[in-house]
């Protein structure tokens, strides 16, 4: 794994193109819009599935196990695991969140928080976007007012079919978003992990990439899970 370990950036981000195949992905964009309507939540900026129960600030209330469709590619996940990457003890995904972004759609820096396993692995489908890291404000230096623009401190592009793994300071310190465009430009001084993508990519000093509709599979492990209602964790 220490080879897809990108080394210019804070601890830990892991970067692997190709992770699925072409047939791979198209199993897996059936298996995502081959499913009832009611599935998907709509919000502002994205549309959503939620997989394996509703996270809370407590844990998670588990009201199913992960889709059998995806067992392939967690169990391939969890084949890279080495005390680099997994914890020693057993882990186990149970959690995936499958998010929709249209061209210009983005999200808000922020960070998933301590409900989740501090390592997220993320399967981009169909389009790239680039995410971006960014510094926090320093709450005890009130003249500290930088844009999100002056405190990022990585943008790593998310090629198609490939698996983005995030541990460390980069899940627990550090926001993360995706800003809200159509296109991105794309050279060695801007993207982070600009000499692990493909060759079309390196191969080029410099190019725009549009973007189209992407899906993100989104894999964690949540920790403390019950199957009380939510009104019983609250007493």
């Amino acid at each position: 794994m220490e080879i897809y370990k990108l080394t210019n950036v804070p601890d830990t981000l892991y970067y692997i193109p190709n992770f699925i195949t072409i047939e791979e992905e198209e199993y897996l964009l059936s298996c995502v819009n081959n499913v009832p309507r009611t599935r998907w939540v709509q919000l502002r900026n994205r549309r959503l599935q939620n997989w394996g129960g509703q996270p809370h600030s407590k844990g998670m209330i588990q009201t199913e196990s992960l889709p059998k469709w995806l067992e392939p590619f967690t169990e391939r996940i969890l084949k890279l695991e080495n005390q680099t990457i997994f914890p020693d003890h057993i882990f186990q995904f149970n959690h995936c969140l499958v998010n929709e972004y249209e061209s210009g759609q983005g999200i808000m820096p922020h960070t998933d928080g301590p409900v989740y396993h501090p390592i997220v692995s993320t399967i981009s489908l169909q389009s790239h976007t680039v995410i971006e890291f960014y510094r926090p404000i320093d709450s005890n230096n009130k003249e500290d007012v930088s844009s999100f623009s002056d405190r990022c401190i990585a943008r790593v592009l998310l090629e198609p079919r490939s698996l983005f793994m995030v541990k460390d300071d980069m899940y627990s310190y550090y926001l993360h978003g995706i800003e809200e465009r159509q296109e991105d430009t794309i050279n060695r001084e801007r993207i982070s992990n600009f000499d692990r993508c493909n060759d079309n990519i390196k191969d080029k000093d410099e190019q725009i990439l549009l973007r189209t509709t992407r899906i993100s599979l989104t894999i964690r492990c949540v920790e403390k899970i019950s199957k009380l209602p939510v009104g019983l964790l609250r007493k």
